[in-house]
C-alpha cells in the first residue's frame, strides 16, 4: 500500500495519483538488493590446479606445501631460446654462390713447357753444330738472297753443293709433340732413312730420330726442363 502524504489515504500499490485527493503519490522505494553473497573460500581441502601459461615448454617443479597441508604442483614456464638471426637476415643480403675453381689455362699454341728441342748436325758441314727449335714453326733451308729471309734452321754454311732447298722442310713444336713435313723440296726429306716424306704430310719425330735433308744428316735431341 502507498499512503498519500497529503490526505493520509492509503492507495493500492502501482498508482501514481491518490484516489482520495488526487495528489501525486511519492514513488515507492524498491527494496534494497540483497548484498552479494561473499565468495566462498578459494582454497579448499582438495588439490588446486593452475592453468599453464602458453610457452614452448613447461617443466613441473617440486610440489610446494599448501597452507592446509595439501601438496600443490607449481608450474614453471621455461621459454626456449630463440635462434640467433643469420648474417643474411641481419644484412638483408644474399651471399653470392661460391665461385668455381679456376680452370688451368690451356697451353698456348707452339708452347713446349716440358722440354727443349734442338737439331744436332751429324754429317755434312759443321759437324756437331746445334740448331735450337722454338715452340711453333721452325723452317729448315737456306738463306734466300731474293727475299732476305732466314729459316730457323739455316744450313747455308753446311750445304756447299746446294742440295738443300731454300724452303726445304718444316718442323712444328706444339702441345708436347714435334712433327716434320716436307714442303716441296727438290731432293726430299727422310726420317731414319725411311721412305721419302710426302710433301704436306706431317710425321711425328722423337728424341734420337735422324733427319736427312739433301746430303746433311741431323739428329733430334730433347732435353727435359728441370
Amino acid at each position: 500500500m502507498i499512503k498519500c502524504s497529503e490526505c493520509g489515504y492509503e492507495n493500492m500499490d502501482g498508482l501514481d495519483y491518490c484516489d482520495g485527493c488526487g495528489a501525486k503519490l511519492a514513488a515507492s522505494e524498491a527494496p534494497a538488493a540483497a548484498p552479494a553473497a561473499a565468495p566462498e573460500a578459494a582454497h579448499e581441502a582438495g588439490p588446486v590446479t593452475m592453468e599453464p601459461a602458453p610457452a614452448h615448454e613447461v617443466h613441473e617443479a617440486a610440489p610446494a606445501a599448501a597452507a592446509n597441508g595439501t601438496a600443490v604442483s607449481e608450474a614453471v614456464v621455461v621459454a626456449e631460446p630463440l635462434a640467433a638471426p643469420s648474417s643474411e637476415a641481419k644484412t638483408g643480403e644474399i651471399s653470392p654462390p661460391p665461385e668455381p675453381a679456376p680452370v688451368a689455362a690451356a697451353a698456348a699454341p707452339g708452347a713446349s713447357p716440358h722440354f727443349k728441342a734442338k737439331l744436332s748436325l751429324l754429317r755434312g758441314g759443321r759437324k756437331g753444330q746445334e740448331f735450337p727449335l722454338d715452340g711453333g714453326q721452325n723452317f729448315i733451308g737456306r738463306w734466300d738472297p731474293e727475299t732476305g729471309s732466314f729459316p730457323e734452321v739455316d744450313l747455308e754454311q753446311d750445304d756447299p753443293e746446294a742440295k738443300i732447298s731454300r724452303k726445304h722442310a718444316l718442323i712444328i713444336v706444339e702441345n708436347g709433340k714435334i712433327t716434320i713435313e716436307d714442303i716441296g723440296s727438290l731432293n726430299g726429306t727422310y726420317v731414319n732413312r725411311g721412305n721419302r716424306l710426302i710433301p704436306g704430310t706431317p710425321l711425328e719425330i722423337k728424341a734420337g730420330d735422324e733427319v736427312i735433308i739433301g746430303k746433311t744428316f741431323l739428329k733430334l735431341v730433347i732435353d727435359p726442363i728441370s
